[in-house]
């Protein structure tokens, strides 16, 4: 009660206070009102810096001032978990999802292990449409909170098994893997089940390009368009995939013909990985890409006037700085430009140096077509001959994409802490019905327990349901 008088508090103070450009409008905030419609979009390790690097970027390209949600950050979270001060994408999707801290690796399961209820299982509940829209597998850790529960989000292809039995009306992401049978090439399953003609049986039209998920029918789709993980937004292009802001307007076109409302949680789920990698051209493409889903659902809450679009990050990843010390120097600036003649992520760029590397071709020769090819996917063609020597030597399924993302990172100026998540707070912007009680920090528990008022689906009753009928068949 009184974090929700505080709210409406702010609000007003907000609608007196002297206008600015990048402002919250008290009109977006929705305040008395509730959504028919949520939808929760997670930049997956988007942190503060990450979001200057976008607006930068976009600044320096083409003179825009604004992100489409600048005016819409109304707060920001923390996100430590059970276990750690800094959090993965389980413990801090579980705490987004279901407004339960647990510990990391944990998906939807309290520390104890037992079954938490979520979102999109208390929205199913009250007869809403539900569907996850993702750029990772879709049983992977983010997508899975919402949709299963496990003890370690290893167990994917069980969470693949629970997925399917939530009656959700839209699951779109990569991870075919965890869905065909262990006869299949390029199946992560150690038995015989083939989930996709469960899910066929079950009535779900299946997509495996951007072109059939143009031409899906009516009904409940389930799109799966890599075997892992979709592309980064920089290698788009070589594939037939669908792009994130196409697959979020698919999701919307299709629950907003149910008369009760939906849920939809979209994630940008490879800002995370880049940012893992320290890939600052992949974890800036990737950002845009999730910008202009972003955009897809704003038009929509704008144009319906009864959807609440929620965006929030579950964790910042990578510590990214923009500005750096080079050569013991800290320089102030940093370099846009140099991202924009980034073509390819550093895991495309390693591979094909280690192709390079594995020729016939003498010493010197490699280092010249080694330093052509970085030159051909990044621009860079002044490459110091320490470099080089690490580019010829580098070994490790992870070490020469990251040496080719540091000699990035070094002309751009750009920085990076950590390889792992860091512990810093993440923003929170809102819009439409019910925005207004997402002002202020908060732990992320209380964006999940606030959802669930809004959308009058109250997950305490529903958890004592499911771990009785878990615990009537002795799970």
């Amino acid at each position: 009660m009184l974090r929700s008088a505080f709210a409406v508090c702010l609000a007003l103070l907000l609608a007196v206070a002297l206008p600015s450009r990048a402002q919250v409008a008290p009109e977006t905030l929705g305040q008395g009102e509730t959504p028919t419609n949520v939808i929760l979009m997670i930049p997956d390790g988007y942190g503060p810096a990450s979001v200057t690097m976008a607006r930068d970027y976009l600044r320096w390209r083409d003179g825009t001032t604004e992100l489409a949600y600048d005016s819409l950050h109304i707060g920001s979270i923390r996100t430590f978990s059970s276990s750690s001060r800094i959090t993965d994408s389980a413990a801090g999707g579980t705490a987004l999802a279901t407004g339960e801290k647990t510990y990391n690796g944990a998906i939807s399961v309290d520390t104890s292990k037992q079954a938490v209820a979520t979102l999109l299982e208390g929205a199913e509940r009250e007869g809403m449409a539900t569907g996850l829209v993702v750029t990772s597998r879709i049983t992977h850790a983010t997508p899975a909170v919402f949709s299963a529960h496990v003890a370690d989000r290893g167990q994917e292809n069980r969470i693949a098994r629970q997925q399917l039995n939530q009656d959700m009306e839209v699951l779109l992401g990569g991870g075919r893997r965890h869905f065909v049978p262990q006869s299949v090439d390029g199946s992560a399953r150690d038995d015989r089940r083939n989930l996709l003609r469960t899910a066929r049986d079950r009535g779900y039209a299946i997509a495996e390009t951007a072109d059939e998920l143009a031409q899906a029918g009516d009904g409940p789709l389930l799109g799966l368009f890599s075997d892992s993980h979709m592309a980064y937004e920089l290698n788009r292009d070589d594939t037939q995939q669908p792009s994130l802001a196409t697959m979020t307007e698919a999701a919307i076109d299709r629950l907003s013909t149910e008369e009760d409302g939906y849920f939809l949680m979209v994630e940008g789920s490879r800002i995370d990985h880049a940012g893992h990698g320290n890939d600052a051209a992949a974890h800036l493409h990737d950002i845009l890409a999730f910008n202009e889903a972003v955009k897809t659902a704003l038009n929509t809450a704008k144009a319906d006037e009864n959807t609440l679009v929620l965006v929030v990050s579950d964790h910042e990843t990578g510590g990214l700085s923009l500005g750096r010390n080079r050569d013991g120097e800290g320089i102030y600036s940093w370099h846009p430009d140099v991202l924009s003649n980034v073509t390819a992520s550093s895991g495309v760029i390693a591979d094909s140096i280690r192709t390079i590397r594995s020729s016939d071709a003498g010493e010197d020769e490699k280092e010249r077509r080694i330093v052509g090819a970085l030159s051909h996917f990044t621009g860079i063609s002044d490459v110091e001959d320490d470099a080089v020597e690490k580019l010829m030597s580098a070994d490790g399924s992870f070490t020469l994409s990251r040496t080719v993302a540091a000699i990035v990172n070094r002309k751009a100026l750009v920085g990076w802490t950590s390889h792992a998540h860091t512990a810093v707070d993440v923003g929170v912007y809102g819009y439409g019905p019910g925005a207004y009680q997402f002002i202020g920090n908060q732990d992320n528990t209380e964006i999940a327990l606030t959802l669930s008022d809004l959308l009058d689906a109250d997950l305490r009753p529903l958890t004592k349901e499911m771990r009785s009928e878990r615990a009537a068949v002795g799970r």
